[in-house]
């Protein structure tokens, strides 16, 4: 494509929907490199970047927001992965079609500038070209490694080492910024611009930004580096406020701007870790986030559910394991109620109904007896807050009727699943939480830790409109379930256990257990729950939900944080047989996918290129070889 200029224009020609090209008093086909429109190749980029639901449903949404913990879900969490998925993502969607696209855009406008053919603004574009393709490139080689740098121009390109790509893509984050002219305007093209309509200064807040991500995942394997580059990009103009978000609008139907959570056959229900997470934290009691009219369901907070010890996994460090909460707890982050709908809560207006009316609706399944058929116990999940760990539940699960039931389950709302959004690239939130890290690591930045880190929090609060209680969270010295609270001053760690009461569910009598705080082994050994840097994580995590999943992935990757419950292991995990039965109570970077192993196709078709890129990974092309800048041992 980038060789031949026909196809050159034929790609241009596919990249919008609107009859401008037409309009040239050419034959498209027959367009040289001086004739075809950068802004057509970038907007084709940024659209098909996208995902359309085929590719959406794969990547985003059973890849990476099930590594990522933003939903209950199983396959890569447990080591697997399908190969057909990741044939259709690498192949026909990145290399011929997001990447290729933005790459053309580079090369028409390097040879446009070169023969002094250009509009004002066409410098510009190279820019915002070079800063969307280090993006592209930087989501690829997060997900499977070892990718070419100066390839996709070619049949067979060479691959590079994954800590030779971000030095690539910091520099290219770094020239383009400061290429960018600002008193430039391109408002007659705005239009092919899908995220920024070609407001220059955003593109220049969207690079340092990225840069500042990119930069920081170097934090445990090249400080150095991570420093200078992090340093240089917080020193100049970065994504600070929502209007500044780096996001695209969604659609219904079925193209490349639809939603990609739009897909009514999956129900998106809350994750062991988030709910972990929310339980707890902030200090803000349910009936304050949802109205006094809830109270009758709000429990106790010393109340930890009813044990179902032949029906609720036990085999796994989540701490509320074995227990099912029967109403709501008494004290949430208030970003819970705002992002997910409370089972049989069908007052709600943000209620999401798919993949069923019917099966959301039913909020009553049963426990069964052993053998299956007989009923143990009918359950009512309506105005309930549950959660289960993934994995393998043995027997238990097959007499479980509840714990992954969608109407019985809390499910993200409906303003996420229905095309009416924007889809999140980089969020000023982000930003704050990556400056808040500098700061605890002693890097010169424009703030200091605390006031960038509850800067954060405000600004996810303003999104999820839960701002009313942002100062009495912020003061907050309240545990959640993984032993973390707000308080930025507030650095006492938990004890190792609480006395929780219960309800035995075989017998219905009441009694006292010890709850733990769960052991993070890969984080400090396990010895720390609520540092500075525990604290930005965990916010970051729930701030990124629901778009940012490959990001809470990444930042778990990078440190092993924030607390990520093992796969319940009632019977051998065949893809991770490191996790046991001795010892599903320790975490390990053993228990958890690192990457996306790579397509068939490249191997069969590049056998060079695929060696060279297993060479430059450093392990074996499987889900749990980590990245380069990626924890190695805990």
């Amino acid at each position: 494509m980038i060789k031949r200029l026909s196809s050159l224009a034929a790609v241009a020609l596919m990249s919008t929907s609107c009859s401008d090209f037409e309009e040239m008093n050419i034959d498209p086909f027959g367009a040289n490199a001086q004739q075809v429109q950068v802004e057509y190749f970038i907007n084709n980029a940024i659209v098909g970047a996208q995902q359309d639901p085929h590719i959406a449903e794969r990547i985003f949404v059973l890849y990476w927001k099930t590594a990522g913990r933003q939903q209950l879900g199983g396959g890569i969490v447990v080591g697997t992965h399908n190969d057909g998925w990741t044939v259709d993502y690498y192949g026909r969607s990145y290399l011929s079609g997001w990447l290729s696209a933005v790459t053309a855009a580079i090369t028409v406008a390097n040879e446009q500038i070169e023969a002094n053919n250009v509009q004002p603004y066409t410098n510009n574009l190279l820019q915002v070209a070079r800063i969307w393709r280090a993006y592209l490139m930087s989501e690829m080689s997060d997900m499977f490694g070892p990718i070419p740098i100066d390839g996709y121009s070619g049949v067979n390109p060479n691959y590079a080492s994954v800590q030779d790509v971000y030095y690539h893509l910091l520099d290219e984050l770094r020239e383009a910024s400061t290429s960018l002219d600002l008193s430039v305007s391109a408002s007659a093209i705005s239009r092919f611009d899908p995220a920024y309509g070609y407001d220059f200064a955003n593109w220049q807040r969207y690079a340092n930004s990225m840069r500042m991500r990119l930069a920081m995942r170097l934090s445990e394997v090249d400080a150095a580096k991570a420093k200078s580059e992090f340093e240089a990009a917080a020193s100049g103009p970065f994504i600070s406020t929502l209007g500044e978000m780096m996001e695209v609008d969604e659609t219904g139907g079925w193209d490349a701007l639809t939603g990609v959570m739009t897909r009514t056959w999956n129900a998106f229900t809350l994750s062991a870790t988030l709910n972990n997470l929310f339980v707890g934290l902030g200090g803000i009691n349910s009936e304050t986030s949802l109205g006094a009219s809830y109270s009758q369901y709000v429990k106790p907070e010393n109340y930890i559910g009813i044990r179902y010890p032949n029906h609720f996994t036990t085999m796994t460090n989540d701490p509320a394991a074995g227990y099912w909460l029967d109403g709501l707890p008494k004290v949430m982050d208030p970003r819970a109620y705002a992002a997910f709908a409370i089972p049989g809560d069908f007052s709600n207006p943000q209620f999401n109904f798919y993949p069923e009316e019917a099966v959301a609706r039913n909020t009553s399944r049963n426990l069964m007896n052993p053998g299956g058929e007989t009923v143990f116990k009918t359950i009512n999940a309506a105005y309930t807050w549950n959660a289960g760990p993934n994995g393998d539940w043995g027997t238990k699960g097959s007499l479980n009727q509840v714990r992954s039931y969608q109407g019985t389950t809390p499910r993200l709302i409906n303003k996420f699943r229905n095309g009416t959004n924007s889809r999140t690239f980089f969020a000023p939130w982000e930003s704050y939480f990556l400056i808040a890290e500098a700061a605890t690591r002693g890097w010169t930045v424009p703030q200091s830790g605390q006031a960038a880190y509850e800067k954060g929090i405000e600004l996810s609060f303003d999104y999820w409109g839960v701002s009313s209680h942002l100062g009495n969270y912020l003061t907050s010295t309240s545990y959640n379930r993984a032993g973390t609270s707000v308080s930025w001053s507030h650095n006492t760690e938990p004890p190792a256990t609480r006395t929780m009461n219960y309800v035995d569910g075989t017998n219905n009598a009441t009694g006292t257990v010890e709850i733990r705080y769960p052991v993070n082994n890969i984080y400090k050994n396990g010895t720390v729950k609520n540092d500075h840097l525990t604290k930005i994580i965990t916010q970051k995590f729930i701030a990124q939900n629901p778009y940012l999943p490959l990001e809470t992935w990444s930042d778990h990757r990078r440190l092993g944080l924030p607390f990520f419950e093992n796969p319940a292991v009632e019977n051998t995990l065949v893809n991770m047989p490191a996790l046991t039965s001795a010892n599903y109570m320790t975490s390990d970077i053993r228990f958890f996918p690192q990457r996306i192993p790579y397509p068939s196709t490249l191997r069969n078709n590049n056998g060079e290129g695929y060696d060279e890129a297993i060479k430059a990974l450093g392990g074996e092309d499987n889900a749990l070889t980590p990245l380069w800048w990626a924890k190695k041992t805990n």
